[in-house]
């Protein structure tokens, strides 16, 4: 078992996708934006489709904010839907990036 205080204890992993008025926006380079404010690491990037993917992994606090961030999004976005999923995943990301 491991101890609260051995970093990767405290390390949370979410999976999200969004749909709504989020392309043309300037969605991903703002959550990039957002995400390095905040200290999470992972990812971001459009579908062809029109949704957004992203992998946000941090302190569940980090995690929290960052969520609630993407839920709005930067101005002139409109998230309509938000779907939200804990990935149990031993890969550990360096920065957060868009792809």
């Amino acid at each position: 078992m491991k101890s609260l205080s051995s970093g990767s204890a405290s390390l949370e992993t979410v999976a999200v996708r969004l749909r709504g008025k989020i392309l043309g926006v300037g969605y991903r380079h703002a959550a990039v934006r957002e995400g390095h404010l905040i200290g999470v690491r992972g990812w971001v990037q459009a579908l062809p489709e029109g949704d957004i993917l992203a992998m946000v992994q941090g302190t569940p606090d980090q995690v929290d904010k960052m969520l609630e961030w993407m839920r709005r999004g930067p101005p002139g976005a409109r998230v309509m839907e938000f779907e939200s999923e804990v990935e149990y995943t031993g890969r550990r990301f360096d920065r957060f990036e868009q792809l």
